[in-house]
């Protein structure tokens, strides 16, 4: 299978394992939409770019999985809520707990050592304090994704490790193209996307 024919299959399968919501698509839509402005923020206003990753992008992306995806058994895939959780490629539940309790207690660290141990620079007013804590939660961002990547080396392979390091970073402009119509159909009241095995073809 040649790259992008795997980063398609990864795709087909986050779609429709996991995105069955149409409120969790358009959370998703939301939350795409602020990993692009974070984006294009991340060069010049790094801080800033960081806090709405992390304060709106990653949150309203998780609550949609979360509160909103269905748990039982999924009858287009024929797959247990607890098979999909065990097959899942990138982060599942589970382990989406164990990221999100680290990015809330990372800025712990800046309170047991206000400079990081010398990595920072001594926050003197709440925007310095900002600027130290965005920091910490970029590593935790990139950390996430570069543990996830390597570990998916030696788990499955190095191209499924590349190919869904590449499928994480280019979500959001996906999702846009993908979701943009979710909240039509959730204000129409249809709540669940129809998703069946032809659409794989």
């Amino acid at each position: 299978m040649t790259f992008l024919d795997a980063l398609a299959e990864q795709r087909w399968d986050d779609h429709r394992f996991y995105h069955h919501s149409r409120i969790n698509q358009s959370l998703h839509l939301i939350s795409a939409v602020a990993f692009v402005v974070s984006y294009s923020l991340l060069l010049t206003r790094p801080a800033i770019a960081v806090l709405i990753a992390w304060l709106l992008a990653m949150p309203s992306r998780q609550l949609g999985h979360f509160f909103f995806e269905p748990k039982g058994y999924d009858h287009d895939n024929h797959a247990t809520h607890e098979h999909k959780e065990a097959v899942k490629v990138g982060y599942n539940l589970q382990r989406k707990v164990v990221l999100m309790t680290v990015w809330l207690v990372s800025p712990a660290l800046l309170w047991l050592s206000p400079d990081a141990w010398g990595l920072l620079p001594l926050a003197t007013n709440t925007w310095a304090v900002l600027d130290n804590v965005s920091l910490v939660w970029l590593v935790v961002g990139a950390g996430a994704v570069v543990a996830r990547t390597v570990q998916l080396f030696f788990i499955r392979d190095v191209q499924t490790g590349l190919v869904w390091a590449t499928k994480i970073i280019t979500d959001p402009f996906h999702d846009i193209a993908l979701y943009h119509k979710a909240p039509l159909h959730v204000w129409r009241g249809e709540y669940y996307d129809p998703i069946v095995s032809e659409r794989a073809a």
